[in-house]
């Protein structure tokens, strides 16, 4: 017998629930058990045991959040769990594994009907087989509407105006089937099939049962014929194609059909008394971690918020304000990982360890300090193959590019300090990069040192157009080598090198220093300005350039040259040119920038042309055995512009050109950019370059700890590691690095006057002995 709630006093009174699937069920039954006089009602279009897919795999985080929010559904779904700590990477023959990672599983089924009961035993409503009427009519008589209708939401289209949906389709396609399979781990297998790469993510729901999701690129998906078969002809195409994988046992579908997994995001969770709730709102791809456990998160997020917010908008307001910075934080970490399985054919000539290391931080959420935590012998394995001394971390092996062998792999990022008088660096600049080079970096490059008085960006630019400015900076020179072996009481081994970076603003120039208005044309005293184009930086605000003629192309290529001659002269140890940022050289790369119909425009092969003319007049005045690179912008961040694929096509040029190594920025060339913003965000596109070309790549861009740096070059990601803010909020940051890694071989030595600190200070004491101040024992 079901005895009748009592009133609802709290907000929330009458709550209605689009979607019967694990997220609304969640919803509905903490919102019953939090407050028993609420009259919920949840409508499933389905019947109880439709339900796609097969397993769901949760986290300890995530159960621990279930079992305090609700003890029974915990108690529950614990009975059901397949748990495991290892994946294994099965990749051409070989099978490396890698342990302590945690993970739990249940048939998917099997959860839906367990929260369903437990909606039950509360007294939830669940109406199944029982489309929900449109949520603006559900709205008219309830307190709150739940959308948990799924990444195909009706509710979000419904009312797209107001929730602001962004859906980006993506290119690999995908298919949730089964196989008969004991599982004691996570796996990938990876196979090489006559029509290209594939992959299966594999993992246990039940003791004899598993998960089988196949995915490939689209490519390879039309020319294996899977675009023209069903669901039986597909299921039977996948069999023969893992055939070694399954050892026989059959795979097993349940409405399966292929798919290309669609990321949504929304400007706006809630729209009135509307909220969206998983997949809804957002969707994050399966290769990271299941949509489920989100939309689990998101109900006990909302619930919490409900009980603790005095009225519904309010508590809506901090359901989302609550959770879209931790859903954000997910998308990034499954589009890392979804873009990396894109690109997984290019990984595939990786030594088994590497690739298997690559594979498991391909998000950048799991790093090496993670995985050393996890399992030491997969790390020290991986470690040892990369060829890393024992005790030695990746960061502090050399690297060498032409005659310059470098101690480690840190770079000290340009980074413009607009101090100079006249373009002539000061003592600021001694003591800036000096500090630096004493700090442990094994490359510390200077700002962009223009070359020309036209070509700075601001009046407070460095530049090496004259014989003042050439002894200045050998000044500088002279310091940053006299930290080398010998000097300051350092020890045997390469010193710090210092390189070189010369550039011309271009249209973005005549501007104010940074902290009096970045971008902002000077109140007085502007000079002219050149570009490819006359387009100005921002329509309104600065000059509009002239367009460069032969004669000054020609003239400016020739002050590139002659600045090259005096850098070396000055004493550097590599040279970069830069062209990137939207400064000029550039300018001609993009075609949001370049509208050129000459031979210097039209095309991507037509913009590289004047850049390439002057990386040749450079590398010809620049030193044969001296290392000359060059930075460049792999995406503009907006439509229209420079690309993933352009910047590889970019790459290949310059390093026919003499180029020795690219380091992989990216941005900044348009004002109206939208760059995806994120830990090591840039480094997907240095990734790309190193792994299609061969080319030596720098990364650059929010790296900031030495397990980033670690894990990138663990990976193959990158050869070298640039920081900029790190290294300004500490000159030290590689001692310091070092020194919480337990370093003390050649690669980071302590200047003698500073050893003494090599160790991290003791700081306030916490684990003080206590005195007894009780009878008790």
């Amino acid at each position: 017998m079901t005895v009748a709630p009592p009133d609802a006093s709290g907000p929330g009174a009458r709550v209605a629930v689009i979607g019967g699937g694990p997220g609304g069920l969640y919803a509905a039954a903490l919102l019953q058990r939090l407050d028993p006089g609420r009259r919920i009602t949840v409508w499933e279009r389905g019947a109880p045991e439709d339900s796609f897919g097969f397993g769901v795999v949760f986290s300890d985080e995530t159960l621990g959040g279930i079992a305090a929010a609700d003890p029974v559904v915990h108690a529950a779904v614990e009975r059901e769990f397949v748990r495991w700590d290892a994946i294994d990477i099965r990749h051409r023959g070989r099978t490396t594994r890698s342990g302590g990672h945690g993970f739990a599983a249940l048939d998917r089924r099997r959860l839906l009907a367990l929260l369903r009961d437990r909606c039950l035993d509360l007294g939830v409503d669940v109406r199944t087989r029982t489309p929900a009427p449109p949520a603006a009519e559900l709205a008219a008589g309830h307190d709150l509407v739940i959308a948990a209708d799924g990444a195909h939401s009706a509710t979000r289209a419904a009312h797209a105006d107001a929730f602001g949906p962004h859906l980006t389709a993506h290119d690999c396609r995908y298919i949730w089937l089964s196989a008969e399979l004991a599982l004691d781990a996570f796996r990938f297998e990876i196979v090489e099939t006559p029509y290209g790469v594939m992959q299966a993510h594999l993992y246990p729901y039940r003791a004899d049962a598993a998960t089988f999701i196949v995915e490939m690129t689209r490519q390879v998906w039309r020319r294996a014929g899977f675009d023209a078969m069903d669901e039986a002809e597909s299921v039977a195409a996948c069999e023969k194609l893992f055939a070694e994988v399954l050892g026989g046992r059959p795979l097993h579908g349940n409405r399966s059909r292929w798919q290309h997994f669609t990321t949504v995001v929304n400007d706006r969770w809630r729209h009135g008394r509307t909220v969206l709730l998983g997949d809804a709102a957002h969707t994050a791809h399966f290769s990271i971690g299941s949509g489920t456990k989100l939309a689990m998160e998101d109900a006990l997020a909302l619930a919490a918020s409900l009980r603790e917010q005095p009225d519904v908008d309010t508590a809506l307001e901090a359901y989302e304000a609550e959770r879209r910075p931790v859903v954000a934080s997910t998308q990034r970490a499954a589009l890392a990982s979804l873009e990396w399985f894109e690109r997984l054919a290019g990984y595939l000539d990786q030594p088994a360890p590497q690739f298997a290391f690559n594979l498991l931080t391909r998000s950048r959420r799991v790093t090496h300090g993670n995985l050393r935590l996890r399992d030491r012998e997969f790390t020290d394995a991986v470690e040892k193959d990369f060829g890393a001394p024992p005790g030695t971390p990746p960061m502090f092996t050399p690297f060498t590019l032409r005659g310059l062998t470098l101690r480690n792999r840190v770079v000290v990022s340009p980074m413009d300090m607009y101090a100079a008088r006249d373009g002539v660096p000061g003592d600021f600049h001694l003591v800036h990069l000096g500090a630096r080079a004493l700090g442990g970096a094994g490359l510390v490059m200077t700002e962009m040192v223009c070359v020309s008085p036209q070509g700075r960006i601001t009046p407070g630019c460095t530049g090496l157009w004259s014989d003042e400015q050439e002894a200045a900076w050998r000044r500088v020179t002279d310091f940053v080598h006299a930290a080398g072996p010998g000097g300051f009481g350092l020890g045997p081994g390469p010193g710090p090198a210092i390189g070189l970076q010369l550039g011309h603003s271009g249209r973005k120039g005549s501007t104010r220093l940074m902290w009096e208005g970045i971008d902002q044309p000077l109140p007085d005293g502007n000079w002219p300005l050149s570009a490819p184009s006359p387009l100005p930086y921002r329509s309104g605000v600065n000059q509009v350039p002239h367009a460069l003629d032969e004669a000054g192309l020609v003239q400016i290529r020739g002050q590139f040259a002659q600045a090259a001659a005096r850098g070396a002269r000055a004493g550097f140890d590599l040279l970069e040119l830069h062209c990137a940022h939207g400064y000029l050289l550039s300018s001609f790369l993009s075609p949001l920038t370049n509208r050129r119909t000459d031979r210097y425009g039209g095309d991507l092969a037509g913009g590289l042309r004047y850049p390439l003319d002057v990386l040749d007049a450079v590398r010809q005045a620049w030193p044969e055995d001296r290392p000359l690179t060059v930075r460049i912008s792999a995406t503009d961040w907006a439509p229209g512009g420079t690309t993933g694929d352009d910047a590889v096509t970019i790459a290949r040029a310059l390093a026919a050109h003499g180029a020795d190594a690219v380091d992989v920025s990216t941005g900044q060339v348009v004002p109206d950019e939208t760059p995806a913003y994120g830990r090591s965000y840039q480094t997907p596109y240095a990734d790309r370059i190193r792994n299609e070309t061969g080319m030596p790549v720098i990364a650059v861009g929010a790296i900031s700890s030495w397990d980033d740096v670690n894990s990138l070059l663990l990976a193959g990601r990158a050869d070298l590691c640039a920081l900029a803010r790190p290294h300004l909020y500490d000159p030290h940051w590689t001692l310091h690095a070092a020194a919480e890694q337990s370093y003390e071989g050649p690669a980071a030595p302590w200047p003698a006057p500073y050893a003494a600190c090599r160790r991290p200070p003791p700081t306030g004491r916490t684990d003080a002995p206590k005195p007894r101040l009780s009878l008790d024992a």
